[in-house]
């Protein structure tokens, strides 16, 4: 049997194939039981609609791009969640891609994304080169969410606040007692600006000397192997504040290793709140940086540019907040 068209719901319906059209785009011009008759209709018959054909006739795709610097970062999983949730309620569909792997493979980062022909783009974390995206920027609404490196006339921004988080995250260290507290950095506007609160609250706690800081690649090996070094010195610090979630995982397992106790002998301290954090097992105390808020408002942000087009970029920064699990305590010179 062929499948339904638009026009047998229209002849179920009793009603023009214009008026189908408007129910199934959402319109609001369309009376409650003319409504509920193609509804009615749609479900009876199986209908679904050509998207193909919908796309040509509207001469929109109804996908969004969305292009993640690494796939492999848990963090995204909750930013995602809230981009979705808003695009799938008006109508579109996310095509994803993973810079990573198109600069192993040579690929072009946003090409592909250009080729579909997608309506808008979201660009989620720091792009080794965000450059790429004068370009896009120009043909298509662009919107970046989770980074903080300038972005190009036109293109929004969304993001965490990392400078209160990562005061949230020192602070918490600094009451607890903590005098040497080292901090694993990261790379990018979003490491810079994480480093520079950590300095900034050490120092406004009369602390600067007891603050060290060593540069990380972010990931789970490079939080070990960094981590290994500074556990290993004379006058080790008693705590340490890591740029991410997955950098704080590395620092556990050498802690393990070097038969430290969290948080008896050192407290660590992650930034993202992604799953990782939030295992029993693992139980981090980490700052929590909107992220279903921040991919929600990035949605908002790229829905507004459909409608009104042009304009100035504009920035918008989630307010962060400080999840106290189980490895932070006291330093050992003040407990018991």
């Amino acid at each position: 049997m062929r499948p339904p068209t638009i026009r047998d719901v229209a002849e179920r319906a009793q009603v023009s194939k214009s008026l189908v059209s408007l129910v199934l785009r959402g319109s609001g011009q369309v009376r409650p039981e003319k409504r509920e008759a193609v509804l009615r209709a749609v479900r009876e018959l199986g209908y679904r609609p050509n998207a193909a054909a919908r796309s040509l006739s509207e001469q929109r795709s109804r996908t969004v791009g969305v292009l993640l610097n690494d796939l492999r970062n848990p963090w995204f999983v909750d930013l995602l969640d809230g981009l979705n949730s808003l695009l799938h309620a008006g109508g579109l569909h996310m095509l994803l891609a993973d810079a990573r792997l198109s600069r192993r493979t040579g690929g072009r980062l946003t090409g592909p994304f250009l080729d579909l022909g997608v309506d808008g783009l979201v660009v989620v974390g720091t792009l080794p080169d965000p450059a790429v995206l004068d370009a896009v920027a120009e043909r298509l609404p662009v919107v970046v969410a989770g980074a903080r490196e300038p972005a190009p006339p036109g293109v929004d921004l969304v993001a965490g606040d990392d400078e209160t988080g990562a005061r949230l995250a020192t602070e918490h260290l600094v009451r607890l007692g903590h005098r040497r507290i080292a901090h694993i950095a990261g790379y990018g506007a979003v490491g810079d600006l994480r480093r520079r609160s950590f300095e900034a609250t050490m120092r406004a706690h009369g602390l600067a000397d007891g603050a060290l800081v060593a540069l990380g690649d972010m990931t789970e090996e490079g939080g070990y192997r960094t981590a290994v070094r500074l556990l290993s010195r004379p006058g080790r610090p008693t705590a340490v504040f890591a740029v991410n979630d997955i950098t704080s995982v590395g620092v556990l397992s050498a802690a393990a290793e070097l038969g430290l106790a969290v948080p008896g002998d050192l407290s660590v301290t992650g930034y993202d709140n992604t799953s990782i954090a939030r295992l029993r097992h693992v139980w981090l105390t980490t700052v929590d940086p909107a992220p279903h808020e921040v991919g929600h408002r990035a949605a908002r942000f790229l829905l507004d540019r459909f409608e009104r087009p042009g304009g100035v970029g504009r920035v918008h920064l989630a307010t962060p907040a400080l999840e106290i699990r189980g490895t932070t305590a006291a330093p050992p010179d003040r407990t018991g």
